[in-house]
């Protein structure tokens, strides 16, 4: 299995890009769940599926939990979640303050290892070249379709 993903060509003309064309990803519309999610699991470990179910229905509790705790949740092999928000400005430092907070949001940053690409020796010493990889997506292969019922997120930029 592979991302797919379709040609689109920047048609805003303010933009720099205007008239580049980018790989976009696209998305079938079905959402994998948590049963599937769980199904999914129970075949790769000597877990059961209901026991599964149990702790992925547990996780945003507990994640929820220690965002109001002003804490970072860190899943190994997955990444980290902390809360994000958006805030009016103002001119003034005691105007400023929980008040002027308007969007809440779950950030999520990847887990990244660094992957060795290659070395070289400078001035008799060995030099290693790394890319750091995103953990979950390291290994996804890419596909162009033409599946037209496939379709880009809102939130996917084009570039």
């Amino acid at each position: 299995m592979s991302q797919k993903f379709v040609r689109l060509q920047n048609k805003n003309p303010e933009s720099i890009a205007f008239g580049n064309w980018y790989a976009t990803a696209v998305y079938d519309q079905h959402f994998i769940d948590t049963d599937e999610l769980a199904s999914y699991i129970q075949q790769q470990a000597s877990v059961k599926k209901s026991d599964i179910k149990a702790v992925l229905d547990e996780l945003g509790g507990a994640m929820k939990h220690y965002f109001e705790l002003g804490q970072k949740v860190k899943l190994d092999g997955i990444g980290i979640f902390k809360v994000g928000f958006s805030s009016i400005g103002t001119k003034k430092r005691e105007d400023c303050g929980a008040q002027n907070i308007t969007t809440r949001r779950v950030l999520f940053q990847p887990e990244t290892e660094r992957v060795v690409v290659g070395q070289t020796t400078k001035d008799g010493k060995v030099v290693q070249k790394y890319v750091v990889a995103k953990t979950l997506v390291k290994d996804v292969v890419f596909e162009e379709t033409y599946d037209t019922a496939m379709k880009a997120d809102k939130s996917d930029g084009e570039g």
